[in-house]
């Protein structure tokens, strides 16, 4: 077979290796939102992950009392902590007094990975969130516990926020036996948005403004020991020596943070060369003053960009096949007649296990503030919707245990996803645009409903806040049914339409019948493009032509 035929081939073939360059978060500080909240967003990208919405209700222990440690990627018994006296309820990533915490894994020096470490970098988050009111206090439980418990696992970036603020933590461990960890936390500075995608990005620091910035004691003589580091303090950056990025780490991981930030500001263009691995140098800011308020709705789209607008636009390479399709399989690097070239990996990617907005209001009583805007699958092609922080119980639809990456479940919000999605991907220059059509009418309906929902759950408030609480709860359930029952019939509306590769022609939204009523009209059969049909006359020669 010839050269287009075999790109196109191993395109579809390629295996589902894990990639280490996964996730992606966004802050936005409440300055810096158009409604004066704080948002983080997150997405859980592993070929492994089962998409759910985890629940840790709020609970009380008494001394002596153990807590069992599971290593979040594996399921690795790792040992016991002490369990706290009293634990605060979690939904997902966000607990009932709006903290929210996100992270992305950069790895950093193998070396630094402590296998005797008993706390891994998510039994860090969701330990955090059951015992910290505030953001800083997370920044204070997480690395207390890996001081004294061991950071088992590689090098982390945390976003860490409430309601009121938000900071930027990165993490590395001591490597094996090296007990606690070392890191740095920043706060981001009000009515700025930061972001980070698998790759360090705190350089330079304030070593005295514990206000704004907390650093572990040892974060650069432990370099200096190592042979590091021989510079002074105040040029000491934690990335550059624990992480230095590469073209890798340009390419794979900053581009996603230029991409978002590229929305927000004018001076985005002179990073370019830096996000596409050119001019490593040239790093971008840590954060930005973004030139126009950020919308929750801002930063739900920002989380399924595929890198549109630019020369690298993932739909409009010999890559995406005939049908503009953004998603390239793993691996990300590949080689041909000894050349390495890459594949881009870009913010929405089709392995994410789920993801979200968290949104963090002040103004509102935290029972009803705290809204985490929760999704499963490809941000690209599904839906967000609004789970109150403060519910007692998750919809079946996203519950833990109803299915999993081993086992089908057809009231699993995550395998309907997923079909919807894997349909999509065959046609996806015509059938993306239906998918985002429900979409954003979902969302966009949520986004105007919850206005009413706060006011409803604060009059209760006023009277029993656990009535108030049992409708926040209710409330966020209907909805997440409301958003499957859609999905549902959108998963049935594109297989009637685009069944064979035809498309059924529509009038008054109904499929036409022929003239007879007897059947479906003829439908369209748009077939290939020129461009691609041309590549493919080029590459068979006389072998597919027509005898004259």
């Amino acid at each position: 077979m010839k050269k287009v035929i075999i790109i196109f081939v191993v395109w579809f073939v390629m295996g589902n290796a894990f990639d280490g360059r996964a996730c992606t978060n966004f802050i936005i500080t409440r300055g810096a939102s158009s409604d004066g909240s704080v948002m983080v967003s997150y997405s859980a990208d592993s070929h492994t992950l089962y998409g759910e919405l985890y629940h840790y209700p709020a609970a009380r222990y008494k001394a002596g009392v153990l807590r069992k440690i599971i290593d979040w990627d594996s399921g690795r018994p790792m040992g016991s902590i002490p369990e706290a006296t009293e634990t605060y309820n979690v939904i997902g990533n966000m607990n009932e007094h709006q903290v929210i915490i996100g992270e992305t894994t950069f790895g950093g020096r193998p070396e630094l990975t402590d296998t005797t470490g008993i706390i891994d970098y998510g039994s860090l988050i969701y330990l955090a969130l059951q015992r910290s009111k505030t953001a800083r206090e997370a920044v204070q439980v997480m690395t207390s516990l890996a001081e004294k418990y061991g950071f088992y696992s590689g090098g982390e970036s945390f976003s860490i926020a409430d309601k009121n603020e938000a900071w930027i933590m990165e993490m590395v461990g001591k490597g094996t036996g090296g007990k606690g960890a070392l890191w740095v936390a920043l706060r981001i500075p009000d009515g700025y948005i930061c972001a980070h995608a698998n790759q360090a990005r705190i350089t330079t620091f304030p070593k005295s403004d514990p206000e704004n910035c907390l650093y572990s004691k040892d974060v650069i003589d432990y370099a200096r020991t190592k042979g590091w580091y021989n510079g002074s303090d105040d040029d000491f950056s934690f990335s550059d020596t624990y992480n230095p990025v590469d073209f890798h780490g340009a390419r794979f991981c900053e581009i996603r943070v230029w991409s978002f930030f590229k929305s927000f500001s004018d001076d985005m263009a002179r990073y370019f060369n830096y996000a596409k691995g050119h001019d490593l140098k040239n790093r971008m800011p840590l954060w930005i003053k973004p030139n126009r308020k950020v919308s929750p709705k801002d930063v739900m789209n920002g989380m399924r960009d595929h890198l549109e607008g630019t020369e690298l636009d993932m739909r409009k390479d010999l890559g995406a096949g005939p049908h503009g399709l953004p998603y390239r399989l793993r691996p990300l690097t590949w080689k041909v007649d000894g050349h390495e070239y890459c594949n881009e990996r870009v913010t929405a990617t089709q392995q994410t296990g789920f993801w979200f907005v968290g949104q963090a209001r002040s103004w509102l009583p935290d029972m009803i503030g705290g809204i985490f805007w929760f999704g499963v699958d490809d941000a690209a092609t599904s839906a967000l919707t609004p789970m109150y922080s403060s519910m007692t119980k998750t919809p079946h639809v996203f519950a833990a245990g109803n299915g999993s990456m081993l086992e089908y479940s057809e009231t699993s919000a995550f395998w309907l996803f997923n079909q919807v999605a894997n349909f999509a991907y065959l046609r996806y220059d015509v059938m993306a645009a239906d998918v985002c059509k429900v979409m954003h009418e979902l969302e966009d309906g949520y986004l105007k409903d919850v206005s009413r929902a706060d006011a409803e759950a604060q009059t209760l408030y006023g009277k029993d806040p656990k009535t108030a609480q049992q409708y926040l709860t209710d409330y966020s359930n209907k909805q997440a049914n409301a958003t499957f029952q859609q999905w549902k019939k959108l998963s049935q509306y594109l297989l009637v339409k685009y069944i064979d590769g035809n498309i059924k022609k529509e009038k008054e939204g109904r499929f036409t019948p022929n003239k007879y009523n007897t059947t479906v009209a003829s439908p369209d059969q748009p077939g290939y493009p020129e461009w691609w049909l041309r590549k493919i006359a080029e590459d068979t020669g006389d072998q597919l032509k027509v005898a004259e």
